[in-house]
């Protein structure tokens, strides 16, 4: 069975116009070239209704959010569409318990509410459901009065921060329960959803290669952002948070006073003044478009993903691992996930230690047009083309099941 001109709801812990690529919105992207997909942007709050005014992301969804007839975006993909829903109430500094469970469910409705009458009004017949990663509203599908032919659960990452796992290590165990079929990006992650749901599987990230590879274009000027930091540049792209191993940082800036350490990204308030950025030979240079990301990658002699190494860290799958490999730069990252190797082979220098971290760097600098032909050759391997040709085949057998069932 071929997953093609199915219409796929998919409801979103990320909103579709994040400052950087995400593997929901992605994945909706690419289901979209052959099915009609409904892409469920992460609610307002109120909160965010009033921090947010006038900004162009409250601008684009303004003319939605009270809008039954006119409620969602139609994007430059002709099958894709962003359904923007009314403010919900902002409910997560409530304790767990039935209060917020209480609130939870005013929120779900607010939600279903306004996707019922898109489907009712779009004359959706049947559709799939995937929920990615909102783990936040686990029984929202059951409001649906149109019930979806397959219910997914798209897990993309641990529950870690606390604002996620004061109600989220609940709400994902019920919703994983609820689910037809689990997609897991780690190995890990999928096997911890197994035994709540067996049908559980392992499709890993991917990457947009085809943009990282205009990193490699001769007339592409470097980001202006590198223009004051000195070469060789050791350099990350992402989020500045706490998979960061920053004791390990700080004994990186200590043995190699002679390189520079850029990193380009959102930085989370609690890490804003962490003391690793004091050394001088780090530069914190805040979030970009991701427009940016070959410009900036551009300007990396070395790219590096510094995570630490624990429990949670086992179960990440980085997207901008296959992002670097795709720009030709050479790669060095911690020893934070044994699955990586399997799909790297021996073009990423895996480290355990600042002493062995340093070493790689000193190799990496010394790279050679074969060993970034190896790399670009493994990101071809690694891309969302591949990804999603995956992901549609489960749906389709998995969908072909049910309805044998």
């Amino acid at each position: 069975m071929e997953l093609k001109n199915q219409h796929i709801v998919i409801f979103s812990q990320m909103q579709f116009d994040s400052r950087l690529e995400s593997t929901n919105y992605t994945m909706a992207k690419h289901l979209a070239t052959d099915n009609f997909v409904y892409y469920v942007d992460r609610p307002y709050t109120w909160k965010d209704y009033i921090q947010f005014k006038n900004t162009p992301g409250y601008n684009a969804r303004k003319p939605h959010f009270f809008s039954p007839k006119d409620s969602f975006i139609q994007t430059e993909i002709p099958n894709l569409k962003i359904i923007i829903t009314a403010p919900v109430p902002s409910i997560n500094s409530l304790p767990e318990g039935a209060l917020y469970r209480l609130a939870l469910k005013v929120n779900e409705g607010i939600v279903a509410r306004r996707l019922n009458k898109v489907i009712k009004n779009l004359g959706i017949k049947e559709y799939i459901f995937i929920n990615s990663y909102a783990f936040y509203y686990p029984t929202m599908h059951r409001l649906l009065k149109l019930k979806p032919l397959l219910k997914v659960y798209h897990c993309v990452d641990p529950l870690i921060e606390e604002y996620q796992t004061r109600h989220g290590l609940i709400s994902e165990d019920i919703l994983v329960k609820d689910m037809d079929m689990i997609i897991s990006t780690s190995k890990e992650l999928s096997n911890v959803k197994g035994k709540l749901n067996p049908n559980s599987y392992f499709v890993p990230n991917a990457a947009n290669i085809s943009h990282s590879q205009k990193a490699l274009d001769p007339t592409l000027p470097v980001a202006e952002i590198l223009a004051d930091v000195k070469k060789p540049v050791i350099g990350y792209f992402g989020n500045i948070e706490r998979r960061i191993d920053y004791e390990l940082i700080t004994q990186l800036l200590e043995q190699n006073p002679d390189k520079n350490f850029v990193f380009v990204g959102p930085v989370d308030i609690d890490y804003e003044n962490n003391p690793a950025f004091n050394a001088p030979n780090i530069f914190k240079k805040g979030a970009v478009p991701y427009e940016l990301l070959p410009a900036v990658l551009k300007g990396f002699d070395v790219a590096i993903i510094p995570f630490k190494k624990d429990d949670v860290s086992s179960s990440i799958f980085p997207l901008k691992l296959f992002e670097y490999l795709g720009s030709g730069r050479p790669v060095v990252i911690t020893d934070f996930n044994g699955d990586l190797e399997e799909f790297t082979g021996d073009t990423v220098y895996i480290c355990k230690n600042a002493d062995e971290f340093t070493a790689a760097l000193n190799l990496a600098l010394n790279d050679t047009p074969f060993l970034q032909q190896k790399r670009l050759k493994i990101a071809a391997q690694n891309t969302w083309e591949h990804r999603i040709t995956e992901i549609k085949g489960l749906l389709a057998t998995n969908l072909n099941n049910k309805q044998k069932g």
